[in-house]
């Protein structure tokens, strides 16, 4: 869930994105090319990320073979951390198998010189073509018609929502939740979009995340779900007790996609921020 509070920009553009980002349809293979691409910051990793799992999305295929082209790319230091952490959310939610590219002549030694020794790496490669042949002869793991199935229903959530009309608060428990993929996303969500537009009026979100999880599979429908509930019914989020997984996704995300994470340790310190959050906009 997010709210509309704060736009941090990124020097990169959807279109720089968009040409580092390509698809070889019938081997089920994504491109994704940082050839070259100095990333100076978080927010440079979060624009990258968040477009890869938009174009992801817009192919309807969840499943993929990764191909990632590292060719004189940088990531500076104090992004590190945002990088890994996007990457190997990227690869749990949706690859099938992947391999990596780095044409220099370092990597053409590398390769050399540990063929058929214990630290030779079969998914590394100097040649892209050499490593679309190698995702060739991987197993596809996609369906004809994937087909998920929701872990829960409207009625799992009624007992976890509230509306405290005198405070103009909606509250959310999202405790103990594991939300695997798009299907639970989407039931909690349309159970949140007919709730409120019921009550025919915007609210204040209050969330409580203690031992919440969203897995890589379910992250880009939740932001996009969150997103598009923000704008309707939302008027300013607060989180509390989000465990440190879900804390970081938040904040990461939160760099990109235009709202303040606002999270809080407990529901009494949330609810002070919200009661600041009423006064600044009374303003």
């Amino acid at each position: 869930m997010t709210d509309a509070e704060l736009q941090t920009a990124s020097p990169l553009t959807q279109a720089d994105i968009d040409r580092r980002i390509s698809f070889i349809d019938d081997l089920q293979i994504i491109v994704i090319d940082f050839s070259d691409l100095h990333l100076d910051n978080s927010v440079e990793v979060n624009s990258f990320y968040d477009r890869v799992e938009e174009r992801i999305d817009e192919t309807g295929e969840d499943l993929w073979f990764f191909l990632t082209d590292y060719t004189g790319s940088w990531v500076h230091p104090d992004a590190w951390f945002t990088f890994s952490r996007r990457g190997k959310m990227l690869h749990r939610g949706h690859a099938m198998g992947s391999v990596r590219v780095e044409s220099d002549d370092a990597t053409r030694r590398q390769i050399k010189l540990s063929k058929g020794t214990i630290n030779y790496d079969a998914n590394l490669f100097a040649d892209r073509d050499e490593a679309i042949e190698r995702l060739s002869g991987m197993k596809s793991k996609r369906r004809k018609k994937i087909v998920l199935d929701p872990n829960y229903s409207r009625a799992d959530f009624e007992p976890r929502l509230q509306f405290l009309e005198a405070e103009d608060i909606m509250e959310i428990d999202l405790s103990g939740l594991r939300l695997h993929h798009s299907a639970d996303v989407n039931v909690l969500y349309d159970f949140l979009e007919d709730s409120i537009s019921s009550s025919g009026r915007k609210w204040y979100f209050l969330i409580n995340y203690n031992d919440c999880h969203i897995d890589p599979a379910a992250w880009v429908q939740w932001a996009k779900r969150g997103k598009n509930l923000n704008i309707g019914g939302s008027l300013g989020t607060v989180r509390y007790e989000a465990g440190a997984e879900t804390e970081a996704d938040i904040r990461m995300r939160a760099e990109t996609q235009g709202f303040r994470p606002n999270i809080r340790n407990t529901r009494e310190e949330a609810l002070e921020r919200l009661a600041e959050m009423k006064a600044e906009a009374a303003q």
